[in-house]
């Protein structure tokens, strides 16, 4: 993994890196069933360097407690991995050119269950899906279980999305365990 992240820092095939403080190149248990992927990084990510640690990230945390997880005991990171000014959309090139590093990233940790956060990392894996319509819905992409969730930061700003953005987190034991059964 410390090739991949080297190679994340020294990355400058986009503009996102003129812009950006710091890559942000995901963080946890590399040997993690689950790992969750955010869209991009916010100011507080940039700053720090490290996924998920300012407002968004604490209700993650908070989430994960929920489920008996600590943020150590699982992956976190992103699809883009430097913030887009003014926390813009990823753009399709951005996201594209960012690929290889998660794709070289989900090798490495080999996760059974990839929990993502948002429209824009469930459309990494699978394009046509709504999130409105997907999330909570537990998907077999490729070789990969996908599990859509609404994004951290809409459920701050939407009390309806909050409340659905917990109801599917507190499924996620029930989906690890279904996925260990073999997933028939």
């Amino acid at each position: 993994m410390f090739i991949i992240e080297k190679s994340i820092r020294e990355c400058r095939k986009c503009n996102l890196c003129k812009t950006a403080l710091n890559a942000v190149c995901g963080e946890g248990n590399i040997d993690s069933s689950v790992v969750f992927i955010g869209e991009a990084p916010g100011q507080t990510e940039d700053e720090t360097g490290r996924p998920f640690v300012g407002r968004a990230g604490k209700l993650l945390e908070s989430l994960l407690n929920e489920i008996g997880k600590k943020r150590e005991e699982i992956w976190i990171g992103n699809i883009i991995k430097h913030r887009p000014p003014q926390n813009r959309d990823p753009l399709p090139e951005e996201i594209s050119l960012c690929q290889p590093f998660l794709k070289a990233q989900l090798a490495t940790i080999d996760p059974k269950l990839i929990v993502t956060l948002g429209r824009f990392s469930m459309n990494y894996f699978y394009p046509a899906g709504k999130i409105t319509n997907d999330h909570g819905k537990l998907r077999k992409v490729g070789k990969y279980y996908v599990y859509p969730v609404y994004h951290p930061a809409a459920a701050l700003r939407n009390p309806t999305f909050a409340k659905t953005l917990k109801e599917d987190f507190v499924k996620i034991p029930k989906v690890l365990e279904f996925i260990d059964k073999g997933a028939k």
